[in-house]
């Protein structure tokens, strides 16, 4: 059975925004990290990542869907379209914003080792309890944010047995499936040292396009198959080697 649990966006929201000794703490230790993590050639921070992802999912439900979605879109994102991907700007245009909004929350985020580049895996649920996976594509922005430049996910099948409510906060969100954040960083280039070439995974019959990170370190590609399915894949170097960090296919039709 797929386990449930709970992430609280408020008490994200309110660290993230308060100057309290608890966050004052935090700030210290996370400055301290930056700095380990900068001599040793690595800025990536899955944790400024994460809290995009929350932030953005915060904004969808206090100021809508299709609002936090053009907001936290880079310049030249894609998102799905019939037929294959198009630009998001084109494929959010005009839409408004549904009376309820899909919530969802991350519960894995790999960096590239110089931070240019991120992936969120996480799970959602919709307004009428259907739950699934979703993948996020990140990219550092000029003025230091992270915004997304591709976001799809695919519902559970079969669907998780539904569990007895229970009384919640109102800030509450409840995935089934969700159970801790973790966050990775790729290895990072080192002088002297030969670095693996990360390579470009192709499939037949496909459209395709993605990116790699500034340093080498992490590739992501989008597929749209002749079939109709699509797959979002990350691979990454770690280990001194290129392994695949995600991969999540969305059936035809979704």
């Amino acid at each position: 059975m797929i386990s449930r649990a709970t992430i609280i966006l408020a008490a994200v929201a309110s660290l993230a925004a308060c100057t309290s000794p608890q966050q004052q703490r935090i700030n210290r230790e996370r400055t301290a990290a930056t700095q380990f993590l900068a001599r040793q050639g690595s800025i990536g921070d899955p944790g400024r990542v994460a809290a995009a992802d929350f932030a953005f999912a915060r904004m969808a439900r206090e100021q809508g869907q299709w609002t936090a979605f053009r907001e936290y879109a880079a310049p030249g994102a894609v998102r799905d379209a019939p037929g294959g991907f198009a630009p998001a700007s084109e494929v959010l245009a005009g839409r408004a914003d549904p009376a309820e909004t899909i919530r969802w929350a991350p519960t894995k985020v790999w960096s590239s080792c110089d931070g240019t580049l991120a992936a969120s895996l996480g799970r959602f649920i919709t307004p009428d309890g259907v739950v699934g996976d979703y993948v996020t594509i990140w990219q550092l922005q000029s003025d230091n944010s992270y915004r997304y430049i591709y976001d799809t996910g695919t519902v559970d099948d079969p669907q998780p047995v539904p569990q007895p409510r229970e009384e919640l906060p109102e800030d509450a969100i409840v995935v089934p499936g969700l159970t801790a954040l973790e966050g990775r960083i790729a290895d990072c280039p080192r002088q002297g040292e030969p670095y693996p070439q990360i390579p470009l995974a192709m499939i037949a019959s496909a459209q395709s396009d993605g990116g790699d990170s500034a340093d080498g370190s992490f590739s992501w590609h989008r597929y749209y198959m002749a079939d109709g399915r699509r797959q979002v894949r990350v691979v990454w170097v770690r280990d001194g080697a290129a392994q695949e960090a995600v991969s999540l296919i969305i059936p035809a039709g979704q």
